[in-house]
């Protein structure tokens, strides 16, 4: 793709996309892990940290429904690891991308309005933009529980983002960037006319690619120039 249509929505991703990861994710399912009686270096541990690291960027509830079952240890783990995740928040160990915050700025300052959303629950995005000092940095931010409850890889969020901002006329003015697979295909199945994905989080080019990505970036900085 070599050409970018009008794009007046851009709809980003936190963790891996503008918010660095650093690992977090893993180091909060640990907890979640331990929560439900996972014993570490198990073959049983291993298969679920495999099954988080390829699912990066789904709504954290759905992995753990898919790891666990029942719904009450999905619910169980789940509050495990947004509590763990929270304490790492707390402790000062979450960072922007570098650039990220900058390109969202001149993405505003163009005239584009910009979302923020995550699989992660409210109370996690909220403590991630208050360390940040991120809270009034966009107008929107978005958690799978605004947009129904489901979360990547369906296009509710990003369709949430079009209704709620109403800052374009077409879904092929909206440009969704994430680090993820699940990112693309949220913005694939919402008839996104830019989907990119960044290599600053959990997936690399291929996946990316294979996942419908019209656009690969270094990172989030580089979409400005995209953009144009």
């Amino acid at each position: 793709m070599t050409t970018t249509p009008d794009i007046r929505l851009v709809v980003l991703d936190m963790a891996g996309t503008t918010v660095a990861d650093g690992g977090l994710v893993e180091q909060a399912f640990e907890a979640a892990a331990a929560e439900l009686g996972v014993e570490p270096g198990s073959p049983d541990h291993a298969g679920k940290l495999a099954y988080v690291r390829a699912t990066m960027g789904e709504s954290k509830i759905s992995v753990f429904r898919h790891l666990f079952g029942r719904e009450d240890l999905a619910h169980r783990a789940n509050t495990a690891f947004e509590k763990a995740y929270g304490d790492l928040v707390d402790a000062g160990r979450v960072a922007p991308v570098p650039g990220a915050r900058e390109a969202i700025e001149e993405l505003r300052a163009g005239g584009r309005t910009v979302v923020l959303t995550t699989g992660f629950a409210r109370t996690t995005q909220d403590a991630i933009l208050a360390a940040l000092g991120w809270r009034d940095l966009v107008p929107l931010t978005l958690c799978p529980a605004d947009a129904g409850g489901r979360g990547r890889p369906y296009p509710d969020m990003v369709l949430t983002a079009f209704l709620r901002t109403a800052a374009a006329e077409d879904v092929r003015q909206v440009a969704v960037v994430g680090d993820t697979s699940y990112d693309m295909l949220s913005g694939v199945r919402a008839g996104a006319g830019l989907v990119a994905g960044v290599l600053t989080g959990a997936h690399d080019a291929d996946a990316i690619t294979a996942a419908g990505a019209h656009r690969v970036l270094p990172s989030v900085g580089a979409l400005p120039g995209v953009l144009g």
